[in-house]
């Protein structure tokens, strides 16, 4: 009886050290141990990156000059009055000052006479009003109204006519220097159709 006691408390024994092997709490060594380190996650914040926005691009100006050439009378317009191209430009009446710039086209009769097509740009849209305060010498003279364009005027000085269209930013000036005024105005009518045709077909 007394050998099983013996064993019991030797089991017991054991079986409290076995309970005691984890951190001793009173062991200051063992139970304040850090506890491992663990890696956090980093996280990095994606701000995000907007394209670079790319300075508008003004296109360049026209030359205005270049904006005039279409409505300008070439040979197949004034071939049925037997006129020639001509180096020497001849000077109409309206004063060209507030214009961009502008074309000149001019033909010779063979009797000499002279025929002149210019065409002015006015970039700030007035060349109807260009055309309302412009006088030309002379006296005014009447021709068939044409359809499509702003503002017409014409002038009979002499042996020369001289005919104002005007629509949009052009103007239209032809000028006819013949042997008599009659017969100026008389090629400056024949004229028209074709010069308003160039006229008004510019935008």
């Amino acid at each position: 009886m007394r050998h099983r006691q013996v064993v019991a408390l030797a089991a017991l024994a054991l079986a409290g050290l076995t309970a005691c092997d984890g951190p001793d709490p009173n062991n200051l060594e063992t139970y304040y141990d850090d506890p491992a380190p663990t890696s956090a996650p980093v996280t990095t914040a994606e701000v995000p990156v907007s394209p670079a926005k790319a300075a508008p691009v003004t296109p360049p100006e026209p030359d205005a000059g270049l904006l005039a050439e279409p409505a300008l009378l070439s040979d197949a317009d004034v071939a049925e009055e037997g006129v020639q191209p001509a180096s020497n430009e001849v000077a109409g009446c309206l004063a060209d000052g507030p214009s961009a710039g502008s074309r000149t086209v001019t033909w010779r009769y063979p009797s000499g006479s002279a025929l002149s097509h210019r065409v002015l740009v006015f970039p700030d849209g007035s060349a109807a009003q260009a055309v309302a305060d412009n006088e030309c010498a002379g006296k005014t003279v009447g021709v068939p109204a044409q359809p499509g364009v702003e503002r017409q005027q014409a002038w009979s000085d002499g042996k020369t006519c001289t005919v104002l269209l005007a629509k949009g930013k052009l103007v239209s000036e032809l000028t006819v220097s013949a042997s008599t005024g009659t017969r100026a105005v008389d090629a400056a009518k024949r004229l028209l159709p074709a010069m308003t045709a160039k006229l008004t077909a510019q935008p």
